[in-house]
């Protein structure tokens, strides 16, 4: 072939290129892939032009035809030193001219596969494999070679055929591994088929290149292990992406900071907050380097504003994420120091800080090293931001509340973009997140008067939107809130009779600690009774059978409104007998419908045991009372 006609076959190259990535950008509504069947009629030109010089230079045409009738059979892709030992050199020039038939194949593939023609994008993908096991892995066909795979790898994956998908990225791991071990020059680039030798990539741009291919390899591996369900796999190949993107600096800071949230997610769900906190930390500052259109330019372009308004949406995912590290750090920490009876167990605090002094925290600093984000202009401000976040387990109230002002920090950030007009249910779950962290500050606080102001935080907060939500649409949300503001009642109500029993020795209780001692008992009885309602049907029947989601909640709702009724400090022996009947009754219900329904009994072994024990004694106290009142009379 002549210098000119080869030049024709690489400008049309470079007119499908164009076709495909620009102008289609512009195509009518009406036609939308006008300008990609265009590409693709200049792709099968070219693939005709060397089909024809593979024809004229002697080539046998009947292995390519071998090739692709292999091609319509079952292939399994796999990691085989044959692709390492086998076929053609990759410097030869018949292993060239495949390899530039197999980019045709693997464009025409990708072509059809973004008009939503997947079989026949399938096909051509697997025409440029078949083609490409006929040549050994070289520079300079290393980089098709990945390309090819990841495609199939992402074809496979949009069809649920995850098991497929990862044969085909493992096996593009396994090709960049093997070259990287034994040659590691730079690569050819699929785009230098065709392209004039003057305008050839250096060296630099070709390994850039070809370590963005490998990257985004290890990405789409992350997906396929969290479909598969190897999570902490996926875990370790999105933290890799996340590392390897960082020095390129081609990438999309929103989205890369929003990935690394996430993934702080995982490792705070498996405890290791210390890692999960670099991700919050390289999150945002990543988020805070990107670059953000003014006020004034939103006002005057909607590609401004529309960007403007991601940013503060995704600024407001990762505060989400920030609160959820915050509030399972103190959670976790509760669970570790918790007695039998949910108090702060001192004697285990007094260990565990002494074994803290004895320098448990350096095993996490070895265990972060191999861990870390950050280029040149990042290191310093995720490990600056890093050390104004407690990662240990707090230990006692003051270091409870560093983490807690963390958390309640990002719950302000995170309101003004999820506000209560157009992010009901997301602006709800900030609240109850904000109420837990409060619940669990109060955890730490010895003093008891503290303790009941922090849960009058967390009623004073979920009240008014729990009775200002329409209990049509948001009935489960509204179900969550009744339940742990009856729960908060109760609480407060135990912290109210400690310190009331505590005094007992030196005064008496006065009218007006009897009088917020029952309002606190009321009040956590409506909640749950409240709840239970919800339960029942339109015409208000209570149903015979709860369903799963709800089978615990109400057993407890019930067992702890039987214990409430008890609480009630009344002087009329009238009052006192019929609060101990109320009393008796749901203990009786939890009773007769674990006996109904065996299976419920599972749910609440606790509850129902002690409802069991009520239910014989709570009779005798009533029939005492009943009789010391008529002796009375």
């Amino acid at each position: 072939m002549s210098s000119s006609e080869w030049r024709d076959v690489c400008d049309k190259f470079q007119n499908a290129q164009s076709l495909s990535c620009e102008e289609s950008l512009n195509d009518p509504v009406n036609e939308p892939y006008r300008s990609k069947y265009k590409a693709r009629e200049l792709l099968r030109e070219i693939h005709c032009t060397l089909k024809s010089l593979e024809a004229a230079e002697g080539e046998d045409e009947s292995e390519g035809d071998a090739a692709e009738q292999r091609a319509t059979e079952a292939f399994v892709d796999g990691q085989r030193d044959e692709l390492f030992t086998g076929g053609l050199c990759g410097d030869s020039p018949a292993a060239m001219l495949t390899a530039k038939l197999a980019a045709v194949e693997y464009y025409l593939g990708v072509n059809h596969a973004e008009t939503e023609e997947l079989s026949a994008g399938h096909e051509h993908l697997m025409k440029c494999v078949m083609l490409l096991e006929g040549c050994r892995v070289s520079s300079e066909n290393v980089s098709l070679s990945i390309h090819v795979r990841n495609e199939l790898g992402i074809m496979w994956t949009r069809r649920d055929e995850a098991e497929r998908a990862l044969r085909f990225l493992q096996t593009a791991e396994f090709i960049y591994q093997r070259y990287m071990k034994e040659d590691g020059s730079p690569p050819m680039d699929k785009t230098e088929y065709f392209t004039a030798e003057e305008k050839l990539l250096t060296d630099q741009e070709r390994t850039e290149k070809f370590e963005f291919i490998y990257t985004y390899t290890k990405y789409y591996l992350a997906q396929v292990y969290k479909i598969v369900g190897e999570t902490e796999r996926a875990a370790t190949y999105c933290h890799s992406t996340l590392q390897r993107l960082l020095p390129l600096k081609q990438f999309n800071r929103l989205e890369w900071a929003l990935n690394a949230a996430t993934l702080s997610q995982y490792y705070v769900s498996k405890g290791q907050f210390m890692e999960g906190r670099h991700c919050l930390s390289a999150a945002s500052v990543i988020l805070a380097s990107a670059d953000v259109p003014s006020e004034a330019a939103a006002q005057e372009s909607e590609a401004a504003s529309e960007q403007r308004e991601k940013h503060r949406m995704q600024s407001a995912h990762i505060s989400r994420c920030w609160i959820k590290y915050c509030l399972n750090l103190l959670e976790d920490a509760k669970k570790l120091l918790e007695d039998n009876a949910g108090e702060l167990d001192t004697d285990h605090q007094d260990e565990l800080k002494r074994a803290r002094r004895l320098g448990e925290e350096e095993e996490e600093k070895s265990r972060k090293s191999a861990l870390l984000f950050g280029s040149e202009d990042t290191f310093d401000s995720i490990a600056s931001l890093e050390e104004k976040v407690p990662c240990l387990f707090p230990l006692d109230f003051s270091e409870a509340r560093a983490v807690f002002l963390v958390g309640q920090s990002h719950v302000k950030k995170a309101k003004e973009y999820f506000q209560m007009e157009g992010h009901v249910t997301d602006h709800v779950e900030i609240l109850q997140d904000h109420s837990a962290l409060f619940r669990t500050l109060a955890f730490f606080e010895e003093d008891l008067e503290a303790r009941c102001k922090m849960h009058k935080r967390r009623i004073d907060m979920l009240e008014p939107v729990c009775n200002e939500l329409n209990a049509q649409y948001y009935l489960m949300i509204r179900r969550q809130m009744m339940f742990e503001l009856a729960e908060t009642y109760d609480e407060m109500m135990n912290l109210k009779m400690i310190r009331a029993n505590t005094q007992a020795d030196t005064q008496s209780l006065d009218k007006h600690s009897i009088k917020k001692i029952n309002h606190l008992c009321s009040s956590a009885v409506k909640y749950f009774q409240m709840f239970l309602d919800s339960l029942r049907s339109l015409d208000g029947k209570f149903p015979e059978k709860l369903e799963e989601d709800v089978l615990r909640p109400a057993l407890v709702a019930r067992f702890r409104m039987a214990r409430l009724y008890s609480k009630l400090i009344c002087s009329l022996p009238s009052a006192q007998l019929e609060n101990l009947n109320e009393s008796l009754d749901n203990y009786m219900w939890v009773t007769r419908y674990c006996e109904d329904h065996p299976e419920a009994a599972a749910a609440a072994e606790t509850e129902l045991e002690l409802s069991q024990e009520m239910v014989e004694l709570l009779p005798f106290k009533i029939n005492r009372l009943k009789l010391a009142t008529a002796a009375n009379n």
